[in-house]
């Protein structure tokens, strides 16, 4: 498998995926580019994540705290945990993902790059595919 799938300001390319492990995990390298950013907060209702860094920094907010990863750091994120992540740097970042069962896959990651490919975003869907595919928006405390 090697599907490389980009959007927004992120890279993703997948090694494993849930179709290839029998549901086993899903495994991919994640690049975000300076001063990017993910949608809102959100948690996964049926896998945990492990994030392993590679290279730059980015910007974990797990449970309310901020936490960096950079190259050699490793986060572990069970699920049901409110989490989000940007990188604030000059410079990308890559971390190396892996999610436990293998329920995700590459296809969240092609309907959300479509989704946002389509021009101005419609927030609506977003929160449909997102709430699809087993990741729960959270949005942020005012």
């Amino acid at each position: 498998m090697n599907e490389v799938i980009s959007f927004g300001t992120m890279t993703l390319k997948f090694f494993h995926s849930k179709e290839s492990t029998a549901g086993s995990l899903d495994m991919f390298r994640m690049t975000v580019q300076p001063h990017g950013r993910v949608p809102v907060p959100h948690y996964h209702e049926s896998w945990d994540e492990a994030v392993y860094g590679l290279s730059g920094t980015l910007h974990f907010t797990v449970d309310g705290k901020t936490l960096p990863l950079g190259p050699g750091d490793t986060l572990f994120i069970k699920r049901g945990v409110v989490h989000g992540f940007n990188n604030v740097t000059e410079d990308p970042a890559t971390c190396l993902c892996v999610l436990t069962p293998g329920v995700l896959g590459p296809g969240y990651f092609r309907e959300m790059a479509a989704l946002l490919a389509s021009g101005t975003p419609n927030p609506q869907r977003i929160k449909e595919t997102m709430l699809r595919h087993g990741l729960v928006p959270v949005p942020p405390k005012a």
